[in-house]
């Protein structure tokens, strides 16, 4: 083999190991033949619109109908999509709507179980938002519903096992470039106050459904669950126990939800998650770092890195990846659609993903619908991430270690 063919062969095993092709795979549900997919959703709050907004993007689906009960919200999002039809009530829909093969459930998460076991009931296909509800009885009261229809497709929202960068980053985890798990950490930091304007003081504490401590999984319901999930997939492990602490550290407004808290969890193995959220500062936003004995990754949602130890051995492609320099450490980037950019010449120059990963989520799901398989994330890895984020709030509420009765991961 020549010098240049070695080259050539170092840069294409670079982008084997250290990417993911993402233009291929997304395109591959936009030429689905025949008619798109029949979409409602129900939920038209924040991420409710910004579920339509990702679907716009997806010409495999389209949305029929939109349902909520507060007028100005359905409003809103009926103006987002064309000739979907409005309902204020989910029974309304699934009777009225037959077109309508999937819903996607983006309501207050404490109202998640009525809908979904309606909508499964009704034969339709369900995507529900995480975390999956807001009690374990109700978790697995869904993840039952789900596998008792087993013809019917249900994809629980947590979007890192759609993401393509976590896909690729898992594979370097669970191979001899990460080793053996050493300790994860992650973050949640978002300065915002979760309390919203109403203009019916009688409909307050449902506008502000997050800050309602009878409803609320708080900070590591709504935000943690994403990033427990990552640790339970990422391991293939379930924690024993979870420790927490909370407190009010920005907004002193008469809330009983903690505005910053902090978790700790522990795994049979003697492994640890710690994860802090607040909505009093912002720095850092939202990232993971798993650390393993020959590398650590930082995984940040859209772009991911990995830091190798100088100890670990070198497996051939590391020198023609892109780096780049955190503080006094250099990370290797994992490249999204690298392989394609080797062989344009673009491979120093690095790309993060092109769309939020709410996207892939979405583009699963009409996937798995379309071609009748498995969700990307089922109703049971969403009750295991759940029953975490549960364990996670009451830590926090406590200010004690919860333990975790093994027996609830199960259906």
């Amino acid at each position: 083999m020549t010098d240049a063919s070695r080259r050539e062969f170092l840069i294409q095993s670079a982008g084997a190991l250290s990417a993911i092709a993402l233009i291929p795979a997304i395109p591959a549900i936009a030429r689905q033949a025949g008619e798109p997919l029949g979409v409602a959703l129900i939920g038209a709050g924040r991420q409710g619109r910004a579920i339509l907004g990702e679907l716009a993007k997806l010409e495999g689906a389209r949305v029929v109908g939109v349902c909520d009960p507060d007028e100005s919200r359905l409003n809103s999002g009926l103006r987002r999509v064309q000739g979907a039809r409005g309902f204020a009530d989910h029974r309304a829909l699934l009777d009225g709507l037959p077109e309508a093969r999937a819903v996607i459930i983006a309501t207050p998460t404490h109202l998640h179980r009525a809908i979904a076991a309606d909508a499964l009931a009704a034969g339709r296909h369900v995507y529900c938002e995480a975390p999956l509800a807001h009690t374990v009885e109700d978790c697995r009261a869904i993840a039952a519903a789900a596998r008792a229809a087993p013809g019917l497709v249900f994809a629980c929202g947590l979007e890192a096992r759609s993401n393509p960068i976590y896909k690729l980053a898992r594979s370097f985890f669970r191979s001899d470039a990460v080793r053996d798990p050493v300790a994860i950490e992650a973050q949640h930091f978002q300065k915002t106050s979760w309390r919203f304007p109403s203009s019916d003081p009688a409909r307050e504490r449902e506008v502000n459904w997050r800050l309602d401590p009878d409803v609320s999984l708080g900070l590591p319901g709504e935000h943690g669950v994403h990033q427990f999930d990552v640790a339970l997939w990422f391991t293939d492990r379930l924690p024993v126990a979870v420790a927490g602490a909370g407190a009010i550290r920005l907004h002193d407004d008469g809330r009983k939800v903690a505005d910053t808290t902090f978790n700790t969890l522990r795994f049979e193995s003697g492994l640890f998650m710690h994860h802090q959220a607040s909505l009093a500062n912002s720095f850092g936003g939202r990232h993971e770092t798993l650390r393993g004995s020959n590398a650590a990754i930082k995984l940040a949602w859209t772009a991911a890195w990995m830091f190798k130890e100088a100890d670990a051995p070198t497996q051939g492609w590391e020198v023609y990846a892109n780096r780049q320099q955190f503080h006094n450490e250099e990370g290797i980037t994992l490249i999204a659609d690298a392989t394609k950019l080797a062989s344009q010449g673009k491979l120093k120059e690095g790309v993060g993903l092109p769309n939020p990963p709410l996207y892939y989520a979405l583009a699963d799901f009409l996937a798995s619908v379309r071609e009748n398989k498995p969700a990307a994330t089922s109703a049971a890895d969403g009750l295991r991430a759940t029953v975490v984020a549960i364990h996670a709030a009451r830590a926090v509420a406590a200010g004690a270690e919860q333990a975790i009765d093994p027996s609830l991961y199960e259906i």
